[in-house]
């Protein structure tokens, strides 16, 4: 099914050498594609568009043939999904990884069989544990900003393989990235922290590149 060269250890490696994930979602194919590269030219490689509109499959399509053409070496996986069919389709389509914000056998049954990075979300170590079995690599942490950097550094006390990426409650500041890095996240995504209402509407897109640029400086100097 699957059409894309990227399989899951590439997407995986990617992501953890560059952990600066933007999550964006717009009903607006060109406002997307103008963040996606603003995004690219400070030096994020992983970027992932959510499913939470009806045009969410027509506009992925679109940054699909712009990023080919305009961000070579993005990969640019698809969020929010919420059951096996819409993972199937899109992975039809080639995205490159498939986030959701829960844990489901069936949406995992659909990743493993076409080789696609699955990052389910949790919010307990049971929950965590189970994804595992099913398969799950990194766990996306959910919500990020109820569970916290301290909810990181219990964890891995007892499960210290762990690959955790927080979503929500990440800012793009030393002091919130330092936290989130120290306790031990490989990667965090971050959604209307760092593509706030303002820059947007401004469609300053400078401001975005530059703000992403001194996020990778912050990482580089706490991540493990």
């Amino acid at each position: 099914m699957k059409n894309s060269s990227i399989n899951k250890n590439t997407c995986l490696q990617t992501l953890y050498n560059n952990p600066i994930i933007p999550v964006f979602y717009s009903e607006d194919a060109e406002l997307t594609c103008e963040i996606m590269k603003a995004c690219y030219n400070g030096g994020v490689r992983i970027f992932e568009y959510t499913q939470r509109g009806e045009s969410a499959f027509e506009v992925f399509q679109i940054l699909q043939k712009y990023k080919n053409e305009n961000c070579p070496d993005l990969l640019l996986g698809i969020g929010s999904i919420l059951d096996a069919a819409n993972a199937a389709k899109y992975i039809a389509i080639s995205a490159d990884f498939i986030v959701s914000p829960i844990v489901k056998l069936e949406i995992s049954e659909v990743c493993n069989k076409n080789g696609v990075l699955w990052i389910p979300g949790c919010a307990t170590l049971t929950e965590i544990n189970y994804a595992e079995m099913l398969g799950a690599e990194l766990i996306k942490l959910f919500p990020g900003n109820i569970l916290g950097p301290d909810f990181v550094k219990a964890a891995l006390g007892p499960m210290p393989w762990l690959k955790l990426m927080p979503t929500g409650g990440v800012e793009p500041t030393e002091e919130s990235l330092k936290k989130w890095f120290s306790a031990g996240v490989k990667s965090v995504g971050m959604g209307s922290q760092l593509l706030s209402k303002e820059m947007i509407s401004n469609r300053d897109f400078k401001s975005l590149e530059e703000l992403i640029v001194k996020c990778f400086v912050i990482t580089s100097q706490f991540k493990k």
